[in-house]
């Protein structure tokens, strides 16, 4: 197995080691680097790693500051308080009284505690006074904290030597005890939170126990001193990979040499409202259409208003337009697939099929939010085949009647709460019943037969899929986001068996494009994510489809973007804030460069600085840049994450094609209140 495969594999273990979580660490610190007021220190053993890194990056004195855990007699293991300098004791008294610990034990404990801080205070400095703190930004760094009680003990003692401020940066612990840091120091980084959270060690693939010697050997190496010769930084790296690639879009042969014979190109944006990420996209799709026999492209867009759009390019349905054909895409948020960029693909797409002499190209959706529409839908085309079974259609589905009109959500709640009947066995008959029959109902020779039961049965599916989503809403945020993204792989898959069936026989295999969003497009297995145990598209694609997928991300440094300030609000025109620092986005815009393609998997000097845990920003259809780091970043390893990325520095909002008055009157100021 190799090292990538591992680490798809275990999704909660984000950082290689202690140092490359220092580095991560290092780049969120990045606004102390360079101060003469600010010292380093490492708790003792596990943090010294950490620290060393955060200390060179920042070039500031690293010092260690050595806090014992009490371990409950008889239980070491379980903390029940800690020791630091000075002598100093921090307990947890729920946890002594639950524990029955008496004093005698307490003092028994923190006696041979005191004994073993001492030692390794001497063995450590090797004589070297410890770091003068008072007056200092002193940056207390540890590999992670779980109970929170040694770096707790190390804060509570530290004061006592006056510091101007407490900074406490570990690379993953618990929300909760985040929580509780972020009210006793001055600053807090906490680079993950994993969800739930087991154990520090869980976060890394090398958690070996630090020894005596690698902290003497780190305490000893200098943190501040300037090296002779000055290696080349992670930017320099990616800028010698990069390929230019103006407006986002690559040159033919880069293109041609990452696709190869793929037959899924999943192609992602970092946002929902980015001109240049649709236009990018648009015109990479059409290449791989004319030359490399593309078949069909499947949106992040719901089946029934995709396969209408999927009529008119293919010369079908009564729509005179492409502006009409997209008329359908009435849900929030409608400027997704309602904007300037889609229309003028559209009507791309049916003049390509018009001059088309064999396989014509398709517009297909592989969401599920159409629950009502869908049913419609089946209805619709069981009425011009069989009217008995539309009888039936529809007295199943009027199980849903019960629910608010066209509103998945309501019905959700109400099944999920007993407020209202689970139509779940009614869904799942009408399924059934669909493809039961399919056969019966091609009593026509002919493409179009086949094309439109297929899409009835694809409806029915739907139906299925989105009752189970909008019921599993309220059972919590991972699970129906991994219904969502396993009905989306459904649907390529089935798409992909059904495109094929059109070939005949001795045909080329269909090839799709997929247009969604970063988040789908991405391998859930290189975010932190993951760890909460969400999946992605592109992983299940990965999973199912090797090496006949490829994964494309694009990202942005600033700009504008269309986006609401909540769900099914108004569409604004926002001006996008600068990326954060210790993103690939910021590493990105170091390099200077406009607009460029790089592969992940370059064995290159970019492989380091690709594979390297950095933030990541995703902007969906809401963009809350008052709370950025929160709402909009979470970690990842690009490398792993994609097989290729495309930047485009500055970036402008999407034209919807029926902007409100909000939206043309402009963006939100350049300016926003301080939020992390």
């Amino acid at each position: 197995m190799t090292r990538t495969t591992a680490r798809r594999d275990h999704p909660r273990r984000l950082f290689r080691d202690r140092r490359e979580a220092g580095r991560v660490l290092a780049d969120l610190l990045s606004a102390y680097r360079g101060r003469t007021d600010v010292i380093v220190l490492g708790l003792a053993r596990g943090g010294i790693p950490v620290a060393f890194e955060v200390a060179a990056a920042l070039q500031a004195p690293l010092d260690a500051y050595i806090v014992r855990k009490l371990g409950a007699p008889g239980r070491e293991e379980f903390a029940v308080g800690a020791l630091a300098r000075g002598g100093r004791v921090v307990l947890n008294d729920d946890v002594v009284r639950g524990l029955g610990v008496t004093p005698a034990q307490l003092r028994e404990v923190a006696e041979r505690e005191g004994r073993e801080l001492a030692r390794r205070e001497s063995v450590y400095r090797s004589g070297r006074p410890p770091l003068q703190v008072a007056g200092k930004v002193v940056i207390l760094v540890d590999d992670g904290l779980a109970t929170g009680a040694s770096m707790r003990a190390a804060v509570l003692a530290l004061r006592e030597d006056e510091p101007a401020q407490i900074v406490v940066a570990v690379p993953a612990a618990p929300e909760s005890t985040c929580r509780e840091f972020a009210g006793m120091v001055d600053d807090l980084v906490c680079a993950s939170m994993p969800t739930p959270f087991f154990a520090v060690g869980e976060s890394f693939w090398d958690f070996t126990q630090v020894t005596d010697d690698e902290v003497r050997t780190l305490l000893a190496t200098p943190t501040t001193a300037a090296t002779e010769s000055t290696p080349e930084s992670p930017a320099m790296a990616v800028s010698a990979a990069a390929v230019d690639a103006p407006d986002g879009i690559p040159p033919a042969e880069v293109l041609d040499a990452l696709i190869g014979d793929a037959r899924i190109v999943l192609i992602g944006e970092s946002s929902h409202g980015t001109h240049e990420f649709y236009a990018a996209r648009a015109e990479i799709t059409k290449w791989l259409i004319e030359h490399k026999g593309f078949t069909a492209v499947a949106a992040e867009a719901d089946w029934p208003d995709a396969y209408r759009v999927n009529r008119y390019v293919r010369g079908q349905g009564d729509d005179v337009s492409a502006e009409g054909a997209l008329s359908g895409f009435e849900r929030f948020p409608g400027w997704m697939w309602r904007n300037d960029v889609v229309r003028d693909f559209v009507t791309w797409l049916r003049e390509h099929n018009g001059r088309a002499t064999e396989h014509r190209v398709g517009f297909y959706g592989l969401d599920l939010y159409s629950l009502h529409r869908s049913m419609d839908e089946v209805i619709t085309y069981l009425e011009g085949v069989d009217p008995a079974a539309a009888a039936r259609a529809r007295a199943r589905y009027a199980c849903f009647d019960h629910a608010t009109a066209d509103d998945g959500q309501a019905y959700g709640y109400a099944a999920a709460f007993g407020a209202g009947p689970s139509c779940e066995r009614e869904a799942v008959a009408q399924l059934v019943e669909v493809h039961r029959d399919a056969i019966s109902y091609l009593r026509h020779d002919g493409l179009v037969a086949e094309d439109e039961l297929f899409c009835a049965q694809q409806n029915a599916q739907t139906v299925r899929n989105a009752e189970e989503y909008y019921r599993a809403m309220f059972s919590g945020r991972v699970t129906s986001w991994n219904l969502r993204d396993r009905h989306m792989a459904q649907t390529l898959d089935a798409l992909l068996s059904h495109l094929d069936r059109h070939r005949g026989i001795g045909g080329q295999p269909a090839r799709i494009v997929v247009w969604a969003h970063n988040s789908h497009v991405g391998d859930a297995r290189a975010t932190e994510v993951g760890a909460d145990g969400q999946l992605t598209l592109g992983q299940l694609v990965r999973q199912r489809h090797g090496a006949d997928s490829r994964l494309i991300g694009f990202s942005t440094y600033r700009g504008t973007v269309t986006a609401a300030d909540e769900w099914g609000g108004v569409a604004h025109r926002k001006t996008v804030r600068p990326a954060l620092p210790g993103s690939i986005e910021e590493l990105f815009h170091e390099t200077g460069k406009e607009a460029f393609f790089v592969a992940m998997h370059d064995d290159g000097p970019a492989a380091e600085a690709l594979e390297t845990i950095r933030l990541a920003r995703a902007i969906g259809v809401i963009y809350l840049p008052a709370t950025e780091r929160q709402s909009h970043y979470y970690h990842v390893r690009p490398a792993d994450q994609y097989d290729a990325m495309i930047h485009i520095e500055h970036t402008r909002a999407l034209q919807p094609l029926d902007p409100t008055s909000v939206w043309i009157a402009g963006q939100t100021p350049e300016t926003y209140p301080s939020g992390l």
